[in-house]
């Protein structure tokens, strides 16, 4: 199979650099594999597309506020993405070692201390790894970097939605960010939950739909293009995941019920299928996920999935595939873009049931 097989023309006006508000009020395509049957909905109408018994499973990953924007020496401006901190030497000691990745442009070398944000918070350059990406020494002025972090770091949105120098620092966290975060540790959001509220949550509990949650954090390979010239070809990144044994019993009594299992984004789909067990049940533990899903290798545990609007040509869009094939994932897609819908993190959203 080739990855250009999965490729679409998307307009530029249909990629969302805000979300709806509120957030459940954003549309939702509901895709029926039964029929082939779609239909227009929003979110806030899910609790009656689902069925009492079902068990929805959400990532409740936790975006780190590690974008950061600062100054070199001399004065030219830099910004960095963190995308992970050494905790052998402990976030929140006055000198964090860690990695991330800088902007195109930047005009670096080893050796170079950044003043980042207000100051306080200094990146000392060590290693270039290449692609942009460097190893480094984090200080702050206060002695700790975790409170520094959390002060003033930004939301680190994808680089389509751009943001001046008047963004909105404080909104944009709390915006790129599910009302059910709890583990930190991604340095992107699992964009299906964002369209979530508490009074959804509370109606979806209402009407008997069970919720349970694992974590996956979402890693730096999210950002990555497939390179290869076939599916087959693709090696996925790597990404640490936790699926509780409270979540596996959960996902055994919807099965004994009868209830189906709802994968609230494609991050949640990776990791129960990551923990698949016997008599399509899941088996609890942690580690490191690196599964692929696409046609012909799809979901064994996952009966319905809720999801954003993806990348053309993108390994989120071959997981969505391998669940109602490439074709027809690409006619509703075609679908989608005639009636408007918004695409990526921001974007409306897909159930296929």
């Amino acid at each position: 199979m080739r990855v250009a097989d999965f490729d679409f023309e998307l307009p530029q006006h249909l990629i969302a650099t805000a979300p709806a508000e509120p957030r459940d009020a954003a549309r939702l395509l509901v895709y029926r594999r039964a029929t082939g049957a779609i239909e227009h909905r929003t979110v806030r109408d899910l609790p009656g597309l689902l069925q009492a018994g079902d068990l929805m499973v959400f990532n409740d990953t936790r975006v780190c506020p590690w974008r950061l924007r600062g100054r070199r020496p001399g004065g030219g401006a830099v910004e960095c993405l963190i995308l992970q901190l050494d905790a052998a030497h402990g976030i929140a000691a006055p000198v964090a070692r860690g990695s991330g990745y800088f902007r195109p442009g930047n005009k670096l070398r080893e050796g170079m201390e950044l003043a980042m944000e207000d100051g306080r918070l200094v990146i000392a350059l060590r290693e270039r790894l290449g692609g942009g990406r460097w190893t480094f020494e984090l200080r702050d002025a206060g002695g700790d970097v975790h409170g520094a972090l959390e002060r003033v770091g930004r939301a680190p949105l994808p680089p389509y939605i751009a943001r001046g120098a008047d963004e909105d620092v404080a909104r944009d966290r709390a915006r790129y960010q599910t009302v059910f975060a709890r583990n930190p540790g991604a340095v992107a959001a699992p964009t299906a939950g964002l369209h979530f509220t508490e009074p959804l949550l509370a109606e979806l509990r209402t009407r008997g739909i069970e919720q349970s949650f694992v974590t996956l954090h979402v890693g730096e390979g999210t950002f990555l293009p497939v390179r290869a010239e076939t599916v087959e070809q693709h090696v996925m990144h790597r990404e640490d995941y936790v699926l509780p044994e409270g979540t596996a019993q959960a996902v055994d009594a919807a099965r004994a019920r009868g209830g189906r299992v709802v994968a609230v984004g494609t991050t949640a789909c990776r990791t129960l299928e990551t923990c698949a067990a016997s008599g399509r049940c899941v088996a609890a533990g942690s580690g490191s996920s690196q599964i692929f899903l696409y046609p012909g290798h799809g979901p064994q545990v996952v009966d319905v999935l809720f999801t954003n609007f993806h990348l053309p040509q993108s390994t989120l869009l071959m997981l969505v595939a391998s669940m109602v094939g490439r074709e027809e994932i690409l006619r509703v897609y075609a679908e989608a873009i005639r009636e408007g819908y918004r695409f990526y993190s921001f974007g409306d959203a897909m159930l296929i049931a």
